[in-house]
């Protein structure tokens, strides 16, 4: 029996997780949206890479990796960790403001200000859930489920469902699953649907609510359970699948659908445009 070949993401996962806790540190903390943007792209670009990269040196040669990037990951190629985010963990404060930034809903601002009003955790939030926002309190309710990964087995069921009723309500629609799914990868964040139909075209001035119906279709069968926002072409919300067949109930996952105009140049540059 064949020994089963690592998922590609999973070969660079310290080095790309230390990047994104980094980034996410320079958005949330610093406010340094251009450091964020280096870490982030660094992390995109060493998830890709189909080798187990063993120096800074080989990953200084990927485009998105600089010297100072290349000298972090030697440190952890060599001691397991990182003394900079050693350091930013310790600090009170800067892992507060990371840690509220993983509700949904609760941008940078926000939890700083929650942070230097005394409030650092998820029971501090719940007793001043009267307080927050509806996007908020949605983050909250399903912080533990949105934490977590989805593996692709699941996404395939997702998938199914979507495209299953979609086409049963018109099918004139076009739906794609997007982001790291669309690209092979072994588990997602969330899902990214990207959704066309030919009655919308980038010469259309009308705003059309053709989004609006494959969001009620999707409501009608339970699929979706929550909306966080819901425009003429973006819709934000929380879906989940049917029970299994032993009863018990699947996590409630994030999911975004972004509905454009037919034809895009390319479907790649759709998905960037789309869930930029």
């Amino acid at each position: 029996m064949s020994k089963r070949k690592a998922p590609q993401e999973s070969l660079n996962e310290g080095i790309t997780d230390f990047l994104i806790e980094l980034a996410n540190y320079e958005r949330n903390v610093n406010r340094a949206i251009h450091k964020y943007n280096a870490y982030r792209k660094a992390a995109s670009v060493i998830s890709r890479y189909p080798s187990k990269i063993q120096s800074g040196a080989e990953a200084k040669k990927l485009d998105g990796v600089g010297a100072k990037i290349a000298e972090k990951i030697d440190e952890f190629l060599s001691t397991g960790k990182l003394r900079k985010l050693e350091k930013i963990r310790q600090d009170d404060t800067s892992s507060s403001i990371n840690f509220l930034t993983r509700v949904t809903g609760i941008g940078p601002a926000a939890a700083r200000k929650f942070v230097e009003e005394g409030i650092k955790t998820l029971e501090d939030l719940r007793k001043i859930e009267h307080k927050l926002t509806h996007h908020q309190r949605i983050g909250l309710k399903y912080f533990e489920d949105f934490e977590k990964r989805i593996p692709r087995e699941e996404m395939l069921q997702m998938q199914e469902i979507v495209l299953k009723e979609i086409e049963k309500l018109d099918p004139s629609y076009i739906a794609t699953v997007c982001g790291s799914f669309r690209r092979g990868a072994e588990s997602s964040g969330d899902m990214d649907v990207l959704l066309t139909h030919p009655s919308f075209t980038s010469e259309s001035t009308k705003q059309s609510k053709l989004l609006h119906k494959v969001v009620e279709q999707l409501e009608k069968v339970h699929f979706i359970t929550d909306v966080l926002s819901k425009g003429d072409t973006k819709f934000m919300g929380v879906c989940q699948l049917p029970d299994k067949e032993d009863g018990t109930a699947y996590p409630h996952r994030r999911i975004d659908i972004r509905y454009m105009h037919q034809n895009p140049p390319s479907l790649a540059s759709a998905t960037e445009e789309a869930f930029a």
